[in-house]
């Protein structure tokens, strides 16, 4: 199905993504791009780098594509407004994190500094070892995320752009394929996150 090429509604946006199926797609895409200047206003604002802005709102997008599915916006605001408070809200958040990073560098009790006290033979064993196990780990939970997910990280790791991704894979554009490919790193992280 194609949807019309016309600025779709805040309305029909959140039906078509609660409406689920093979559209949903779309509808959450189109979404995306309607609101995608908010990286550029970001970057100008909250002074974070394009990157870091383009994070944000992909995670912002994912938690508003969540929140419509589950009914949680409620439309007691325009949908415009839900996103760019969330989207602030996360960008706030970015800079703090950067900012406690920062902070606790002097703090942190460093895995490095303790391998610097072992021997030579003992040291490159020991680094040798933590390598392979965070392989092993990583191809387990790429494999485990389903074969589109794990080609997509591991082609965007290979130094593959999201135009050539989603060539290659068969999506309308490198802004599909980077939502896509932003859903599997999160989940990657939480499969991470769920081993610690």
């Amino acid at each position: 199905m194609r949807l019309p090429s016309r600025q779709l509604s805040d309305a029909e946006l959140m039906a078509g993504i609660r409406a689920g199926g093979s559209e949903r797609r779309l509808y959450e895409n189109k979404l995306y791009e309607k609101y995608h200047y908010f990286i550029a206003d970001g970057t100008r604002k909250h002074r974070l780098s394009d990157d870091e802005c383009a994070s944000v709102y992909s995670d912002t997008i994912l938690t508003v594509f969540e929140s419509i599915s589950s009914d949680r916006f409620e439309g007691r605001s325009e949908l415009k407004t839900y996103i760019y408070q969330i989207f602030s809200n996360k960008c706030v958040d970015e800079i703090r994190k950067k900012t406690t990073k920062r902070s606790s560098v002097h703090d942190a009790f460093s895995l490095d500094d303790s391998l610097m006290q072992l021997p030579d033979e003992a040291r490159s064993v020991v680094q040798k070892l933590i390598a392979e196990s965070d392989v092993e780990k990583l191809h387990r939970h790429l494999n485990d995320l389903g074969e589109k997910c794990r080609a997509m990280i591991l082609s965007w790791g290979e130094g593959y752009s999201d135009d050539e991704i989603a060539q290659a894979m068969g999506y309308n554009s490198a802004a599909v394929a980077k939502t896509s490919r932003l859903r599997c790193l999160e989940k990657l992280r939480e499969r991470f996150r769920d081993i610690l």
